[in-house]
């Protein structure tokens, strides 16, 4: 039986946790927003026609913010498109994922829904088909207090106080060939820089992203983000990060070596901000935003992604998540986690329905897909401070990484409550494993108030709506905590989270 050790203290801090690393995703596309979060008829529906089901879905999810309206989908949408009454709203055709796109939908209702679920909003621009002033026009609307023709066209539509929308992303993978209006680095650069600083005129206190690469895997990755900072480096807070987790060895050994790959990613694009940041002598830091994540293989061929004849939200790339998808997603969280400093902001894509930890029926029920738990239990027990963890754990040698330790772990430390709070991955697919550790400096009277872990014998078990939970988190057997020393028994191919607290 392979065992690990775990050591953390007090006084060794990575960083305080931003709160917004516990963000999803919300884009015109398929079925996240028609018969996801919005469904007039639905039996669970309100007034304006949200789905009760799913908000409280999102409220048990513990998402803090909410990325809007794509994705793909922005590089051709106008945004005045979707305000006004909807009855005199265009009906467009929608490139980025070949359907129609009604426009019943759209900022004002995404504001109002968004406060109802209590999530923050973080908005887009379209930098693909439009430029800076669009993004300047549009920010007037959201965010101008009164008194000139935008922000009072915004009163006009029943929205007396401005939205307020503090964080803003500048495009959508712009480098991708894919996307409508792709651009070199040095385009893209240039009118991330122009956008940014009139938007910054409008509203000086609003925080923005540029696009980083599309994915780590992109010929110009690197480059592209050395580049786009090198424009835009005084005025953008976040640089993005867009990855999707695939399994192409069908391996579950392999595919949850992708942990390690996450974590060479956000090193390597801080490593880039940092040098460009070193051509100016700055000692302004720019944060990362990994804005798209979640795991995407299965639903990713063809008939996935397009359906014929321009239709109405088709159901697009609905991933069904197993076993193995929920240990690589609660361990990509242990990872956002230990880059506390750095990762500020994170999106699992999307919320319902497109690869979401969410599925509906339409007319229908709502329920927790397999990756929903790991993200739920982190983001409500992850608080405060996360703490430096030094780990001792055997390894295996991997064609994704060539050294992958068995343990993969975090620890939070909430000051207010003095609640400490383990995450732990055990990789080891074939034997249990017994975990030590100890928790220096904390004082010893505490107890564990909760121990639960994400297993199932099958890595290929599945949750649908007549089997809701058989991948469900369950109590830890063996746990125990003495003075400063807390043992526990991780079940092999299991995540876990343990929260101690003093007596």
């Amino acid at each position: 039986m392979p065992s690990a050790r775990l050591i953390v203290d007090h006084d060794f801090i990575i960083s305080e946790l931003d709160r917004r690393i516990f963000g999803t995703f919300v884009e015109h596309m398929g079925r996240c927003v028609y018969t996801g979060i919005f469904e007039p008829g639905h039996p669970t529906a309100d007034e304006q026609g949200f789905r009760q089901d799913v908000a409280e879905l999102t409220r048990e999810l513990g998402t803090t913010i909410v990325r809007y309206p794509g994705g793909n989908f922005l590089s051709g949408y106008n945004w005045e498109d979707g305000v006004g009454p909807v009855e005199k709203r265009p009906r467009r055709l929608d490139l980025a994922w070949f359907s129609t796109e009604t426009n019943a939908f759209g900022t004002n209702e995404f504001i109002d829904w968004s406060r109802k679920v209590g999530v923050e909003p973080m908005f887009g621009v379209n930098l693909g088909t439009r430029d800076h002033d669009e993004a300047r026009r549009f920010i007037e609307y959201c965010n101008h207090p009164g008194g000139t023709e935008l922000s009072e066209l915004r009163k006009s539509h029943g929205y007396e106080k401005p939205h307020d929308i503090k964080f803003w992303c500048l495009g959508n993978e712009m480098d991708g060939p894919w996307q409508i209006g792709a651009k070199t680095a040095g385009e893209y650069g240039r009118i991330a820089h122009e956008t940014a600083k009139v938007m910054r005129w409008v509203d000086p206190s609003i925080e923005l992203a540029a696009c980083g690469s599309s994915n780590r895997d992109m010929a110009t990755y690197a480059r592209w983000e050395y580049e786009v900072l090198d424009h835009c480096f005084d005025y953008v807070d976040f640089i993005s990060l867009h990855t999707y987790f695939q399994n192409p060895h069908d391996s579950t050994e392999e595919f949850l070596g992708n942990i390690e790959l996450l974590e060479a990613f956000i090193r390597e694009v801080v490593a880039i901000a940092d040098a460009v940041a070193a051509t100016r002598r700055s000692p302004k830091r720019i944060m990362l935003s990994l804005d798209e994540w979640n795991v995407w293989y299965k639903a990713r061929t063809h008939e996935h992604l397009r359906k014929p004849g321009w239709p109405e939200h088709p159901p697009l790339i609905e991933e069904v998540y197993n076993t193995e998808d929920a240990l690589l997603v609660g361990g990509a969280l242990i990872t956002l986690l230990n880059n506390a400093d750095r990762v500020k902001c994170a999106c699992i894509a999307q919320l319902v329905n497109i690869i979401g930890p969410i599925m509906t029926e339409p007319g229908g029920a709502a329920w927790r897909q397999t990756i929903f738990h790991p993200f739920a239990l982190t983001a409500r027990h992850a608080h405060g401070r996360v703490l430096r963890s030094l780990i001792s754990s055997p390894s295996y040698a991997g064609k994704t990484a060539p050294e992958i330790p068995y343990l993969h772990a975090c620890v939070t430390e909430d000051e207010t409550t003095g609640q400490v709070t383990i995450f732990a991955l055990n990789r080891h697919l074939g034997e249990p494993m017994d975990l030590e550790v100890l928790l220096r400096g904390f004082g010893g009277n505490r107890q564990v108030v909760e121990a639960l872990q994400i297993h199932h014998p099958n890595m290929k078990a599945v949750n649908t709506k007549d089997a809701q939970d058989t991948v469900a988190p369950a109590p830890i057997e063996k746990v125990s905590l003495e003075g400063d020393r807390l043992q526990a028994r991780l079940m092999p191919g299991s995540w876990n989270v343990i929260v101690t607290a003093p007596r």
